[in-house]
């Protein structure tokens, strides 16, 4: 590899080591205001270790995967990457879930929803080229999506007789 595709590796793995330790920071937060919170100890650490280790393989084959002549492969995202390794370690070893168990879920999808909103707003002038009415189609799409949502689990709820 060349140089430059080296530093693009070392960035992408800076970063998530960041988001690794955002995730700590407000794991440690969270148990600070709730002790019976999920509590930090040596598997979570390994836990995020193993998060940063999937996300740096997926980027890798995201990589490699885009230099291949099928466009499928070539234009498969990050996230689907690191969701297939991820999954393929798990189904592997139970040492990889035990270890991803100890981190405290909702202090993952802070930083995963912090880094979703900046990727939103570096995008907003790209927003304001399309046309109004993407917006009110966008309003309809979320009210059908919560009306077939409250529908779904209503009926639900009736069939399992509560």
């Amino acid at each position: 590899m060349e140089t430059s595709g080296l530093n693009k590796f070392v960035k992408y793995g800076l970063v998530v080591l960041l988001s690794i330790a955002l995730i700590l920071f407000t794991q440690e937060i969270k148990l600070l205001k709730n002790p019976d919170a999920t509590p930090i100890s040596s598997m979570t650490i390994w836990g995020l270790l193993t998060l940063w280790l999937f996300s740096v393989v997926g980027i890798i084959i995201s990589e490699l995967a885009k230099k291949q002549p099928i466009g499928f492969i070539k234009n498969f995202p990050v996230l689907g990457w690191v969701s297939i390794t991820s999954l393929v370690c798990c189904l592997m070893s139970d040492t990889f879930v035990k270890a991803i168990g100890s981190v405290d879920f909702l202090s993952i999808t802070t930083p995963i929803l912090t880094f979703a909103g900046i990727s939103v707003v570096d995008r907003l002038a790209d927003l304001r080229k399309t046309s109004w009415k993407v917006a009110i189609v966008a309003v309809f799409v979320f009210i059908g999506i919560y009306v077939g949502s409250a529908t779904l689990s209503q009926i639900g709820l009736m069939v399992s007789g509560h």
